[in-house]
């Protein structure tokens, strides 16, 4: 079957990543990734910046498909403003999972998600859009992660979880069985969630606390 050409927006650190992955998955061909104007002509992992996202008219909605590469760490600002840009010129979103993820062919990943090597995702989760689902992270049996939401290097998420939109779940977090955590909340690295999150704000400790709006 022919790969769908893909462009990649965003051309940081995360984009690297997320080229391994793309690779790793061999269902795509990188055409080119999109990033500021004074980035244009500079390569990232020998794949080309060829425009910024003011271009996306001039790739046919049927012959190329878009992939965020933008990281997130605080705020899913900038990637929930790309994603509406992208799906309201009516072109479509890849969803990209890594050959070394362990994806339940029982759970759902929604458009524009990248699942990361190493991750592993278990029966009845359910991934929303234009999420990170990022290396060695678990996401364990009857989860729910809302769209825009990152779940970060090594984070669990044990069963029954629901992390809302535009969240993000730093390095080695561990949320308890059951709990849910609200929109736009930022659990910090190596934080132990024990109850409910629904206060918009930053939590981190074990177990967690909320130190920040």
């Amino acid at each position: 079957m022919e790969k769908r050409k893909l462009i990649l927006i965003g051309g940081g650190g995360h984009c690297k990543s997320c080229i391994d992955v793309i690779l790793s998955a061999n269902a795509f061909e990188i055409h080119g990734i999109l990033d500021v104007k004074e980035k244009i002509g500079n390569n990232v992992l020998g794949y080309r910046i060829i425009d910024t996202d003011a271009a996306l008219d001039m790739f046919s909605a049927g012959e190329y498909i878009f992939l965020i590469t933008v990281g997130q760490i605080k705020s899913s600002g900038l990637r929930s403003q790309l994603y509406e840009k992208i799906r309201h010129t009516g072109r479509d979103l890849a969803t990209v999972i890594s050959a070394n993820a362990v994806v339940s062919k029982h759970s759902s990943i929604g458009a524009g998600s990248v699942v990361m090597h190493g991750a592993k995702i278990n029966a009845e989760a359910s991934i929303g859009a234009n999420c990170i689902i990022n290396t060695n992270a678990l996401i364990e049996h009857d989860c729910y992660v809302g769209d825009h939401t990152h779940i970060s290097t090594g984070a669990i998420l044990n069963g029954e979880c629901k992390v809302g939109k535009g969240a993000f779940i730093g390095s080695a977090s561990v949320l308890l069985n059951g709990v849910a955590v609200g929109d736009n909340i930022v659990v910090g690295a190596g934080a132990v969630v024990n109850r409910s999150l629904s206060v918009p704000g930053v939590y981190v400790g074990n177990p967690c606390r909320k130190i920040s709006e």
